[in-house]
């Protein structure tokens, strides 16, 4: 396992149990992005990176009984922490990275990644990734709770110019990786860029 995935499994091993308390009001925001998301009854969506599973339940609502929700993460604790929620009810649950995804190819309607970009420790060949397993045309969420200026604040530092979620960063980053993207939001109660798979 490389250095990247081992800071990341430690950092969100440290948090899991406390992770949903921390941010008990996100549930609307989550739901929100998955509406953004235009999921149909039947689709087939991965979480990549689902931590605690928060998107699972508006995912699988989403996509009714017919449709197929699979949560991606990297970290048992957080695997862990889903289930103990119930989550696991939403969704199949696989502890896996998402850099390399035991799913075939173009197997997927849509990817939904909360968080996810600023973790990837190979942003371009990571999106790249997801692209394969989604079916041209197919939709990928980037969302994250609160918008770009909202999290440095919380985080105590400023935004710099090579913030990979700034849209002059990311949408060349998306497109290079075979997505085009279609919307891009980054208010203080949200942020949500969306990007179709290209054919």
């Amino acid at each position: 396992m490389s250095d990247d995935h081992t800071h990341v499994q430690e950092f969100f091993a440290a948090r899991a149990a406390a992770w949903d308390a921390r941010f008990p009001d996100d549930g609307p925001a989550y739901a929100a992005a998955v509406a953004a998301m235009g999921l149909r009854e039947g689709d087939r969506v991965l979480d990549a990176g689902c931590g605690t599973g928060r998107a699972l339940p508006p995912l699988r609502a989403a996509v009714g009984a017919s449709g197929a929700v699979i949560g991606a993460d990297l970290t048992p604790a957080m695997l862990e922490a889903a289930v103990r929620a119930g989550r696991d009810r939403d969704g199949q649950l696989l502890l896996t990275d998402v850099a390399a995804l035991p799913l075939r190819t173009e197997s997927l309607d849509a990817v939904f990644g909360a968080g996810l970009v600023s973790h990837l420790p190979e942003p371009a060949e990571n999106l790249r990734e997801l692209a394969r397993v989604v079916r041209p045309g197919g939709t990928l969420a980037l969302f994250h709770p609160v918008g770009r200026a909202a999290l440095a604040a919380r985080q105590g530092r400023q935004i710099t110019p090579d913030d990979l979620r700034a849209e002059a960063n990311l949408r060349p980053l998306l497109a290079d990786a075979g997505w085009e993207m279609t919307s891009y939001v980054d208010e203080d109660t949200r942020f949500l860029a969306l990007a179709a798979r290209r054919g």
